[in-house]
């Protein structure tokens, strides 16, 4: 299935249809401020499995992020935040960055795992931080990978619908998305260090 949302006026009615989606353990396809990425509701380990499956990769060991509809509710899978690294988060999202964050002990529960960083996001994107919003709790996400060796990337959501319309449940037409990544900032350590340079310049 393939259902259209725009970024500026997203429907309340389609949007809630998504949601039920992800309630039921559903995988779906989404924009972001960057690229397409493949999401399940972190509550469904069922659905991160049939992700990890997508992806060629054992759960435990995939490098999942988070995708938040801001910073309220972060401190529930990470330890706390020094004052420095909040505020730069604060000053950057919602933006195309992923900052690593140490975990906390809810994260090696969802993975069965013993995970102790976890990436987190809030994209400059209304459609999926609204379905974040009304699901309640983070959606576990990763990037559509086009599997090409020059193209990284899929843009084009009836393309993707064509290559993984059979793997998900639902995917989300928000237009043609970015072919850059997000910026990953490490925040594990004392400084801030940016390991993936990717799409927006962080600002200090």
């Amino acid at each position: 299935m393939i259902i259209r949302l725009y970024d500026e006026n997203t429907n309340l009615k389609d949007l809630l249809k998504v949601v039920e989606i992800l309630r039921e353990g559903g995988v779906i396809i989404y924009p972001t401020d960057t690229i397409y990425g493949i999401g399940c509701d972190i509550t469904k380990p069922k659905a991160v499995e049939r992700i990890a499956r997508i992806k060629n990769v054992k759960p435990e060991k995939a490098d999942f992020s988070f995708i938040f509809y801001d910073l309220s509710n972060i401190s529930d899978y990470c330890k706390p935040i020094p004052n420095g690294i909040f505020k730069l988060m604060k000053k950057n999202l919602p933006g195309p960055f992923t900052f690593i964050l140490n975990a906390n002990s809810n994260i090696p529960k969802l993975f069965r795992s013993s995970k102790k960083s976890i990436g987190i996001r809030v994209p400059q994107n209304n459609i999926i931080r609204e379905i974040v919003r009304e699901l309640g709790n983070p959606i576990l996400s990763t990037s559509v990978r086009d599997g090409d060796a020059i193209v990284e990337y899929t843009t084009d959501p009836e393309l993707i619908h064509e290559k993984y319309g059979d793997l998900v449940d639902l995917v989300i037409d928000g237009g043609f998305g970015g072919n850059v990544a997000s910026t990953v900032v490490d925040c594990l350590g004392n400084e801030p260090i940016v390991t993936r340079l990717g799409k927006g310049e962080l600002v200090e």
